[in-house]
C-alpha cells in the first residue's frame, strides 16, 4: 500500500507530522483524525520503481489466487452483516490487502460507489478478478437487499472449489514430481553417463546389439543437439500456450483433458460439482433459470462443458424441460438425471441440485483418494522399462567384454 506524508495538529493544537500507510489520502485522512489529529496536509510519498513489478503490470501478468478471493468475500460479508457501510468496509479490507491486482481494482470500485454506481456494476468492470457468476450473485444481493447473504453463499461455494482443487493438486503432486526426477535422470544419464561408454565401446571395438546401438545413436543426437532441443522444447511450449489461447484450441484442449485417462474423469466429475453448485446457489437465490445458465456457462472454467451448459440454455429457451436438455448432452449418470427428474418435477431444483453437487464432491473426493494407487503401478512400470533398457543396451556389452577378458 502507499505511504503519505501527513501533517497536522493535535488534540492541543501542537503540529504532528509523520508518514502512515493507507489506501488512498481519504482513508489516512479518517485514521488521522481517530487519532485525534486534525490534517492539514497530506501528500502520497513517491514509491521506488520496481522494474519487475511495471513488467508484470504490462503484460497483466497480476493475478488474484482462490485464497485471496475467499479472505475478500468473507471480510466483506462479515463485514456487511455488521452493518458496516460497503465503502467504509472496501476502504478497511484495502489496508491489509496485498495483491496488485486486487488493489487497483478495490480502489476502482471505491472511487465508482462513491460516484453513485452499484456495487455489481463496480465489479464487472473487473472481470479478472471477479467472474460472471460472482457479479449476478452480487446483483441479486443488491436487488433482494441480502448482499451479506450472498458473500456468505458466495464464499462457502470458493471454498469448496479451493478444498477440491487443492485435493486434485495434493494427488498429482507426487507423480508429477516422479515424472520430472525420471526426465532428470534420462537427461543426465544420455548427455553424461552414454558418451562414457560410448567412448569404451569404439575403443574396444565391439559388435554392438541394436539396444546398445539406438541408446549411443540417441545420446550422441542430444549431445550434439542438445541447443536446438532446448529450443524446439521452449517454442513447443509457447507454442501450446498460444493455441490453447485461441477460441477452437482452448475448446479441444479442455474436451481432452475431461477425457484424458485415469484423471479425466475427476476433473468432468468435479466441473459437474461446480455446475451443480453454482446451478443451486444461484437458482436458490432468484437467478431466471435461463440467466443462471448463461452466467454458469461463461464462469464453469471448461469450454467444452461451457458448450453443453449452452446447449441446456438454448434448449430451456425453445421450452424444452431441464432434465430433456440435461440428459441429451450426456454429460450426467442415470442417477444424477433421476435426481434431476424428481427436483424439477417436486418444484425443489435448487435443493436437488445441492444434492447433486454434493454427490460428485464426494465422488471426487473418492478418486482423489485413489489415484495415487491408480498412478503408481504405472510409474513403476516406467522405471522399470528405463532400468531394463539401460541394462540391455549397458551393462550387456560390458557383459561381453568381462567374459571376453576371462578366455
Amino acid at each position: 500500500m502507499p505511504q503519505f506524508e501527513f501533517k497536522g495538529r493535535s488534540g492541543n493544537g501542537q503540529m504532528v507530522d509523520g508518514e502512515i500507510e493507507g489506501a488512498n489520502s481519504n482513508a489516512v485522512a479518517g485514521v488521522l483524525m481517530d487519532r485525534g489529529v486534525t490534517p492539514i496536509s497530506i501528500i502520497e510519498k513517491k514509491q521506488q520503481i520496481d522494474v519487475l513489478e511495471v513488467f508484470r503490470d504490462r503484460f497483466n501478468l497480476h493475478k488474484v489466487s482462490i485464497e485471496e478471493m475467499l479472505m475478500f468475500t468473507r471480510q466483506m460479508g462479515a463485514l456487511i452483516k455488521a452493518g458496516i457501510p460497503i465503502t467504509r468496509a472496501i476502504s478497511g479490507i484495502l489496508e491489509s490487502v496485498e495483491n496488485p491486482l486486487l488493489i487497483k481494482s478495490l480502489r476502482d470500485i471505491l472511487e465508482q460507489l462513491e460516484s453513485g454506481r452499484s456495487l455489481s456494476v463496480s465489479c464487472a468492470r473487473h472481470p479478472r478478478v471477479f467472474s460472471n457468476l460472482y457479479i449476478s450473485m452480487i446483483q441479486v444481493g443488491e436487488n433482494t437487499g441480502r448482499l451479506e447473504e450472498t458473500f456468505a453463499l458466495m464464499a462457502d461455494y470458493i471454498d469448496r472449489n479451493r478444498r477440491i482443487t487443492q485435493n486434485i493438486k495434493t494427488a498429482l503432486r507426487y507423480p508429477t514430481t516422479v515424472i520430472i526426477a525420471i526426465t532428470i535422470a534420462m537427461g543426465i544419464v544420455n548427455l553424461f553417463v552414454i558418451p562414457k561408454f560410448a567412448s569404451f565401446f569404439e575403443a574396444n571395438q565391439l559388435e554392438l546389439p541394436w539396444q546398445t546401438t539406438v541408446l549411443l545413436n540417441t545420446s550422441r543426437f542430444f549431445v550434439d543437439y542438445w541447443a536446438l532441443c532446448a529450443v524446439a522444447l521452449v517454442g513447443a511450449i509457447f507454442g501450446f500456450k498460444y493455441y490453447v489461447n485461441t477460441k477452437a484450441g482452448r475448446y479441444k484442449w479442455h474436451r481432452f483433458i475431461v477425457h484424458a485417462p485415469l484423471i479425466g474423469e475427476i476433473l468432468h466429475r468435479s466441473f459437474m460439482a461446480r455446475f451443480a453448485r453454482s446451478f443451486a446457489m444461484a437458482y436458490g437465490a432468484g437467478v431466471p433459470i435461463v440467466q443462471a445458465m448463461g452466467v454458469i456457462s461463461r464462469s464453469i472454467g471448461n469450454d467444452f462443458i461451457s458448450s453443453h451448459v449452452n446447449g441446456m440454455r438454448e434448449g430451456i429457451e425453445r421450452g424444452e424441460a431441464l432434465t430433456r436438455t440435461a440428459h441429451r448432452t450426456g454429460m450426467f449418470t442415470p442417477v444424477v438425471m433421476q435426481m434431476f427428474a424428481v427436483g424439477e418435477e417436486a418444484g425443489n431444483l435448487d435443493e436437488m441440485m445441492s444434492f447433486i453437487a454434493d454427490f460428485y464432491e464426494e465422488e471426487v473426493d473418492y478418486d482423489v483418494k485413489t489415484l495415487s494407487d491408480k498412478i503408481e503401478p504405472l510409474i513403476y512400470v516406467a522405471v522399470g522399462a528405463m532400468v531394463l533398457v539401460l541394462a540391455l543396451g549397458i551393462f550387456v556389452p560390458m557383459w561381453d567384454i568381462a567374459q571376453l577378458a576371462g578366455r
